[in-house]
């Protein structure tokens, strides 16, 4: 079927993306529909900072009370920010759905490529599990509970396998395959939703500030520069331990932006489904880091100020911020309005995500980096989706919800294992530059703050996992340094031998014929 003049797939502007994915040994097996807007939404929607935002909440009040709003978004955000930079740099040169992986594989060796490749993806799928476990208790907590007026109390696990337990996954799977469902059906459709989550996002952030300000009994702007230590009982066991260093507390605080912030590599893992990659993908994820992290700043100044004691609030522990919806006397239809938004930003939060896993999935596949990856590497040429790499990484999302204390872990997991994921290309870019041996680079350069943002991102990166694996996230540093364990030994015994990585060299030009082949079984091009 022939082009319609003027239509962006039978343009320069098309064949440019198209040749530069081939001058990488990849088809254009799917379909680049996504602009400039709907790179940056898929990413502002994964950040989402009505999911982190409010279900990490006590993470932060319950450690240094205000100030770690007042002092530790911005700081963690800055933190990202740096990253987002430098990773963009990265992503305008090679703009492949591969992203961390293939990025740390050409900068970093492919042993080096594999490890990146496993920590994001675990990342990813921990992104979508934890957010969809968000959905669940919002829906329950202030939906059900809030809106309806429904006893809910049965409806929380307490061990594995009681009505709670069921309750919980049955829904968590029905969300999840609704999602996979959603995805399945094609890129037009969930940039759609995606392109409305961030309006939602937006209008839903703003409103919920400014009703929350209205109805303050009282506004006290110092508690945002105030730091107390909510460690232990005082915070609502958030913290269990007591701890005497506020410093250190202050510390823990940030893991709130560590784990809202994140997952932002999105626009990179649909870079081949988006029109101008090279410039597009590193404004995609710049942008939504920075509007995420000034729209952030803003919603949570207002929790904050909003609260008639924030010694109360944190109290609350993981209650926190229903506590401070039944609290606010603002009328209940309003109230009830809102709810109703926060819970459909986080669904469409959690669909972002499973957007951005498969695309991982399907890029990792494809060049033979994981189990049955004939299977997750095939595309739909119906619908020019990685049909299989969705439903597997639908399943595995709902797998990981499973372990009873799922929440904490899996949030701080997702955080951990992806900031590890994007410190690895950073860290082997840095190195490259200054050696001299990174030569390649696209449109979006960072000049002469190259280097210095790149050192920034990693000391940023590093200090975050650090926060993300202090207790009672210990047991995410013990799943770190078993995954490395793991895969040191995987590789040597097996992956080194096999595993070939992203085709470089001659690979490239041995690859011309099955690009051909593969785009001519998807459609594309007629």
């Amino acid at each position: 079927m022939a082009k319609e003049p003027g239509s962006y797939e039978g343009s320069q502007a098309h064949d440019d993306d198209v040749k530069t994915l081939h001058s990488m040994g990849y088809a254009q097996e799917l379909s680049r529909r996504m602009g400039g807007f709907q790179n940056f939404a898929i990413s502002f929607s994964i950040i989402c900072i009505l999911a982190g935002g409010i279900t990490a909440f006590p993470q932060s009040l319950s450690a240094a009370g205000g100030a770690s709003v007042g002092f530790g978004w911005p700081l963690a955000s800055l933190f990202a920010i740096m990253v987002a930079a430098a990773m963009g740099q990265i992503a305008s040169a090679y703009p492949t759905a591969g992203g961390i992986y293939h990025w740390a594989s050409l900068l970093g060796g492919r042993g080096y490529g594999w490890v990146a490749a496993w920590f994001n993806l675990l990342g990813l799928l921990f992104v979508v599990a934890s957010v969809n476990f968000g959905v669940f208790t919002l829906f329950r907590d202030l939906f059900l509970g809030g809106v309806l007026g429904m006893d809910v109390s049965g409806w929380t696990a307490k061990a594995a396998f009681d009505q709670g337990w069921w309750i919980q996954t049955l829904f968590i799977t029905g969300i999840t395959a609704s999602q996979a469902l959603l995805n399945h059906i094609g890129i037009r459709v969930t940039t759609l939703l995606t392109d409305f989550s961030g309006y939602l996002i937006f209008i839903v952030a703003v409103v919920l500030t400014l009703a929350l300000l209205l109805y303050a009994p009282s506004l006290d702007v110092s508690r945002l520069f105030t730091f107390s230590n909510y460690s232990g009982e005082a915070g609502g066991s958030v913290w269990p331990n007591a701890l005497p260093s506020t410093a250190f507390v202050f510390l823990l605080g940030l893991l709130q932006g560590v784990y809202t912030i994140t997952g932002f590599d999105a626009s990179a893992h649909t870079a081949e489904e988006t029109r101008d990659a090279s410039r597009q993908a590193p404004r995609g994820m710049l942008h939504a880091v920075f509007w995420s992290f000034l729209f952030g700043y803003v919603m949570l100044c207002a929790f904050v100020l909003a609260m008639p004691s924030v010694e109360d609030g944190a109290k609350q522990g993981w209650s926190a911020f229903p506590w401070l919806m039944a609290q606010s006397p603002m009328p209940k239809v309003f109230k009830d309005l809102l709810i109703i938004g926060i819970v459909l930003a986080n669904y469409l939060c959690a669909l972002a995500g499973l957007t951005s896993t498969s695309r991982m999935m399907y890029a990792f596949a494809r060049d033979g980096g994981l189990p049955f990856s004939n299977a997750l590497k095939q595309v739909s040429a119906k619908h020019r989706t990685p049909v299989n790499s969705i439903w597997w990484g639908g399943a595995l999302s709902i797998v990981a919800t499973l372990y009873g204390d799922a929440f904490v872990v899996l949030s701080t997991g997702s955080a951990v294992f992806l900031y590890i994921s994007y410190l690895m290309p950073v860290a082997a870019g840095l190195r490259a530059e200054l050696r001299g041996t990174w030569v390649h680079k696209g449109p979006f350069e960072l000049g002469a703050m190259s280097k210095i943002i790149a050192a920034l991102a990693i000391l940023g990166c590093g200090l975050l996992i650090f926060v993300g694996i202090q207790p009672p996230n210990e047991k995410v540093g013990y799943l770190s340094a078993g995954m490395l364990i793991a895969m040191g030994v995987i590789w040597l015994a097996f992956e080194a031998r096999r595993f070939q990585g992203p085709p470089i060299g001659d690979m490239i030009a041995q690859r011309q014929s099955e690009i051909s082949a593969a785009e001519k079984a998807v459609g594309e091009g007629s």
